[in-house]
């Protein structure tokens, strides 16, 4: 532009002035829905931005408005670690299920009958994409998915892309770090458009908006992403660097909205169990009419001192439950019944079905369950049958149209033997599950499910060890775990569609994978009953691999939420020799893991710190929060990451923020570093 300015001063000036114009212009626009200005004049200004940034190269920074597609395509998406996990819900379907929860709040609450009724945030349950902002002193710095809870993939890129989302906060007052958790998700009307556009165009279209949406955000190129209708509402706050922003929720939710983060204009804030049928009641009335999907609604308890006191439970926090919709469903005919058989040799009936289109799915298959479904429902082939699926939930046989059934159809037997091995099938007792006898040895189907299991995320996380190379492996050289270890890039390379790159990349994988946690190896041997809560107990009780072996039925019955089946399990999986040989094998083929976390030790059973619940927050200097929380422990103190009622000390370090701030407001006794070593027997201080 030949009015531009020469000098660097005054054009840095005009830069940062149209900055600013051009930032509140898409709040205005994307947020509000109120534009103030006409497309015309907004491209006046972008068009200036960009000649003076041409012009000047210093002045470009992530945060203009020029840069919101200005990356290069992205070779993968690397993983980023959650500073506080983003946790799932767990789910209600009915209002009386909603009552029990708030009844269950109430008396973790210890609020008599006559008090009054709790207050809950209520919110429409999008239907996108979960995903998380990180924002270093109002700036956008982190996109990221929600994964699976506490890692998920860096989408910084195409994140920046979607006009919704502010590359800068506004006003004034944010914390220096803040996390704000929301939906992206594809608009009713930008979906079909797309889709219109993309048929008219020969090219595929998408199912659903869902879909869409979490698939626009795995392009590698942000400039496919920009292409895409995106939107956005936030819906949380994650980490925050400094004191809380709000007391509540709701109050949390407002503060985000001043800042320009879009938030849903359907939030309400309600009171007790009624307050929340009736506004379940109300979106539901509105749900087709909404101009985005939405899959049910969430209630969270909107005091932020209550839900630290309600804590969590597994995956899951005690304080928020979602509210579903009633599960879609369509009819459709039985074509089939086949037997799957898993990792334990369980046989599962699945229903091959004429395609159908469910819930914003095509489905060919549904689940029967197990043996005992299977001729309650009295499934038969031929039959006309009521498909359902809710969500995420793996599509089902909901019933069947007895009046439809054609003549001659018969009772479907379970087999005799495993469709997979030839081995024999048994049923024992009124069990619901029959099981194949074949073993992974014997049986391909159990070892090729148990092999991944073994590589599985949660497991022992062997990244690029996908289901068809598993397969193929269990087909040649892979009969164990153990074998796994043993593998050379060039026999991978020698499979299909397996370069000499990618070959190495899943070696380095499995070699990493030696690296693990007692908890994840005890998860990836596929004890029956025992998932990622149950590894974490019995680690924590008998502190090394050697303690558990040996253990009985009696002593694993003390372990915190172990019970006689699973006691039973766990120690006739060690009884095993074929067992306890693959794990020598695994460490032998040096899988390994950090010593144990010191558990109370008898000796110091009169210490200050026994029985005591304890939160450590803020910089140490003569040791790490680990290393102190382990010392806790030790002498019999309990460590937790959230201050509440009962929370009986605080150690604060250097920085300590907003827990400081809450044990203070709850006059719980606070040690700085120095009282907390003073308080230490003499032979543990540092």
């Amino acid at each position: 532009m030949s009015d531009l300015p020469t000098d660097a001063t005054v054009a840095a000036a005009r830069a940062a002035e149209l900055a600013e114009q051009l930032h509140a212009h898409n709040h205005r626009y994307y947020v509000l829905d109120d534009p103030s200005v006409p497309d015309a004049e907004y491209d006046r200004l972008l068009r200036e931005l960009q000649a003076l940034e041409a012009a000047f190269p210093d002045l470009v920074n992530d945060a203009s408005p020029t840069q919101r597609v200005g990356a290069a395509p992205t070779a993968g998406f690397e993983s980023v670690e959650h500073r506080l996990p983003m946790l799932s819900l767990d789910n209600a379907f009915s209002d009386d299920e909603v009552v029990r929860f708030v009844r269950r709040i109430r008396e973790r609450l210890d609020l008599a009958d006559g008090a009054p009724e709790l207050w809950f945030s209520a919110e429409p349950k999008l239907d996108g994409a979960a995903v998380s902002l990180m924002y270093h002193d109002g700036r956008l710095v982190q996109a990221a998915t929600r994964g699976d809870g506490t890692t998920g993939e860096d989408i910084t890129h195409n994140v920046r892309t979607i006009r919704s989302v502010p590359l800068k906060l506004s006003g004034s007052g944010w914390p220096s770090i803040l996390e704000v958790r929301g939906e992206i998700f594809m608009p009713k009307a930008g979906f079909d458009a797309m889709n219109r556009e993309a048929a008219a165009n020969g090219e595929k279209t998408f199912v659903n908006p869902r879909n869409a949406a979490a698939g626009s955000l795995r392009q590698k190129d942000p400039a496919l992403t920009a292409k895409r209708p995106l939107d956005m509402f936030c819906y949380a706050v994650g980490f925050i660097e400094g004191d809380p922003i709000a007391d509540t929720h709701t109050g949390a939710i407002a503060k985000l909205k001043q800042w320009g983060l879009k938030t849903c204009d359907l939030v309400e804030r309600v009171q007790g169990a009624a307050g929340c049928a009736s506004y379940f009641a109300s979106i539901g009335g509105e749900r087709a009419s909404l101009p985005f999907d939405i899959d049910g609604v969430v209630f969270k308890v909107d005091e932020f001192a209550a839900q630290d006191e309600l804590g969590f439970v597994s995956r899951a926090p005690r304080w928020a439950i979602a509210q579903k919709f009633p599960a879609q469903e369509e009819l459709t005919i039985v074509e089939g019944v086949d037997w799957q058989v898993g990792r334990t040799g369980a046989l599962t009936p699945v229903a091959r079905l004429q395609p159908v289109f469910v819930g914003g799915v095509t489905v060919s298959n549904a689940t029967l369950h197990n043996i005992d479904e299977l001729t309650r429902k009295d499934v038969r082939v031929g039959d006309t049958v009521i498909v359902r699926r809710a969500g995420d939930v793996i599509p089902e046989v909901a019933a069947v149209v007895a009046d439809k059934r054609p003549n001659g159809a018969e009772p479907v037997a379970l087999p005799k033997r495993c469709p997979v091995c030839d081995s024999p099938v048994q049923r024992v007792g009124e069990e619901a599950v029959a099981r194949c006898t074949g073993g992974p040895v014997i049986c391909s189907a159990q070892r090729i499910e148990g092999l991944k299991h073994f590589a599985s995320r949660k497991a022992m996380d062997i990244e690029g060890l996908g289901s068809k190379l598993i397969e193929q492996l269990a087909d040649s050289s892979v009969k164990s775990p153990a074998d796994l270890y043993r593998l050379t890039w060039q026999q991978l390379a020698a499979f299909d569609r397996m370069a000499e790159k990618s070959a190495k990349n899943v070696i380095d994988a499995i070699d990493k994978s030696r690296q693990t946690t007692l908890p994840r190896f005890l998860f990836a041997l596929g004890i029956r009953e025992v998932g990622e809560t149950t590894a974490e107990s019995l680690a924590t009780h008998f502190g090394t691999l050697e303690a558990l072996r040996a253990a009985n039925e009696e002593t694993l019955l003390a372990v915190n939420d172990v019970g006689p089946i699973v006691a039973e399990r766990v120690e006739q999986y060690f009884s095993e020799p074929a067992h306890n040989a693959l794990i020598d094998d695994l460490v032998k083929a040096g899988i390994r893991w950090p010593d144990p976390t010191p558990v109370a030790d008898e000796q110091f059973a009169d210490s200050f710190f026994a029985g005591k619940t304890v939160v450590l927050t803020g910089s140490l200097s003569a040791m790490t929060r680990q290393e102190a929380g382990a010392l806790v422990k030790q002498l019999g103190g309990t460590v937790t990451g959230s201050v509440s009622s009962k929370t009986t000390l605080l150690v604060a370090g250097e920085k300590a923020g907003s827990k400081l701030a809450k044990a203070q407001k709850l006059e719980i006794d606070i040690f700085d570093e120095a009282a907390f070593i003073q308080h230490l027997p003499a032979s543990l201080r540092p």
